[in-house]
């Protein structure tokens, strides 16, 4: 598999960002700023990833439940007496 050459990339840092760059160089964690850039890139890709899969769970119980029929007003002692039931049948 062939790739592509590296890019270089123009950043602006705040000085907090900047200095936690250069302990995780300075104390060995990464090799390079680079690094450190990278691997902040591919945690916020991970994450974003995880977003759209959350995003999709909840479109889908938003669905499920649009799905579901018709919603019935309940007020809170009727709900819980109903949940009690629901935990004592499943033992």
């Amino acid at each position: 598999m062939k790739t592509e050459p590296m890019k270089t990339l123009t950043i602006s840092l705040s000085p907090q960002q900047l200095a936690r760059l250069q302990d995780a160089v300075g104390t060995g964690a990464y090799a390079s700023n680079s690094e450190v850039v990278r691997d902040a890139l591919r945690l916020w890709e991970q994450r974003e990833e995880f977003r759209k899969l959350e995003m999709a769970k909840l479109k889908q119980a938003y669905d499920d439940g649009m799905a579901s029929g018709e919603g019935r007003a309940v007020d809170a002692d009727t709900l819980l007496a109903e949940l009690k039931a629901d935990a004592r049948a499943r033992g």
